[in-house]
């Protein structure tokens, strides 16, 4: 594999960079190598965060000095450059689009000459890969977006959407899975949590998995909102894409 460059971030940080675009190749050799150092669960390495092109670590600097923490590293690139792949999982997300689930879908179809029937049946012809989880705890930032559902974000931002929104901002598409501010054109809202700090595992997916999203009626939306809530509702998953 091409040489990835090992850059100091401080006194106790190292990120691992393996390129200078946004790509599924590039995002793969950060997924195997990620991969790699999270089994080794090395002492002294208290986090580890992939990106679109890198991965950061996070190490104790009284537990592994940087010679240590780089023959480490250097280890596991040679052992994830061998690999020809890592496991992935599909989450199937269910989403209610347009009316006040989604009140921006028609400036969405209107700016690209569609209906919003389209908008739908694209925003739900393919999984999307997650390169990376971050802004919120549990926001996916997902590629592979269909170029005709590509829009401008909101001139002028909300201040608060409800946790579940899901929009369109530019060429990306997401799940805010908190209340928050936003900038995006909101299409539709899902009832399920991808992330919950009461569970177990707090964040159901993570980066190198794949997000479908699957269309809903507002009835199926209060169905599963209700399932969510007695803690019920199990959210479909498959292996691969």
């Amino acid at each position: 594999m091409e040489e990835a460059r090992i850059l100091v971030a401080g006194d106790s940080a190292v990120v691992v960079e393996f390129g200078n675009e946004i790509s599924p190749e590039i995002n793969g050799k950060v997924k195997r190598f990620y991969s790699v150092l999270k089994k080794r669960n090395v002492t002294g390495v208290v986090d580890l965060i992939p990106t679109y092109r890198s991965v950061m670590i996070h190490y104790n600097s009284r537990q592994l000095f940087f010679f240590e923490m780089e023959a480490i590293i250097k280890d596991a690139l040679q052992e994830s450059g061998s690999l020809e792949d890592v496991p992935s999982r599909t989450f199937k997300i269910p989403v209610c689009y347009g009316g006040e689930y989604g009140p921006d879908i028609q400036d969405v179809a209107n700016h690209n000459h569609l209906t919003v029937e389209e908008v739908i049946d694209i925003h739900c012809a393919k999984p999307y890969l997650i390169y990376m989880l971050g802004f919120l705890p549990g926001f996916a930032y997902l590629g592979g977006m269909d170029e005709r559902l590509v829009t401008p974000r909101l001139t002028q931002p909300r201040t608060k959407i409800p946790a579940g929104s899901v929009g369109i901002g530019g060429e990306s598409t997401g799940i805010y899975p908190l209340e928050s501010p936003a900038g995006w054109r909101l299409i539709g809202t899902t009832p399920i949590k991808p992330y919950d700090p009461h569970r177990e595992v707090p964040i159901i997916y993570e980066a190198g998995d794949y997000i479908q999203f699957v269309p809903i009626t507002p009835h199926e939306f209060k169905a599963i909102s209700e399932q969510v809530k007695a803690g019920t509702y199990k959210v479909e998953v498959s292996d691969g894409i």
